[in-house]
């Protein structure tokens, strides 16, 4: 009777520690479905990953590129390792980064941009 319940808990445990080291492989994209395609959420990250979405938010950004700095919108969130993970981005604005009134172009689009952003969010707080 003592060998089969050591027996009964060995098998319990093993379970436990195949499912834990599945789950861990899972969520750190270890593991991949069939075929090699992308890998498949599981339906705990893949909710907290749907409340982020629906969380996003438009805020403004730039760089510059090509000689050019370009004024941004981006709606983003925080992915699920923690960083910001960009859903969309569009070019509000651009202009040469060797203007003369570079400054005041700059801090000219931003503010607009700000303005933008603050219109977006508040449309889709409104929803459909």
């Amino acid at each position: 009777m003592g060998a089969v319940l050591a027996a009964v808990v060995l098998i319990a445990l093993l379970a436990f520690l195949g499912t834990w080291v599945w789950r861990v492989l899972l969520t750190q994209g270890q593991v991949q479905t069939a075929g090699g395609g992308p890998r498949v959420l599981p339906p705990w990250d893949r909710a907290r990953q749907e409340r982020a979405i629906a969380a996003a938010r438009w805020t403004t950004a730039h760089d510059e590129a090509d000689g050019q700095t370009r004024v941004l919108l981006r709606r983003a969130c925080t992915g699920l390792d923690g960083r910001p993970e960009v859903l969309e981005e569009r070019v509000f604005e651009t202009f040469p980064a060797q203007d003369p009134l570079w400054e005041a172009r700059f801090t000219e689009a931003m503010s607009r941009a700000r303005f933008r952003c603050r219109y977006l969010n508040a449309e889709e707080d409104q929803g459909p």
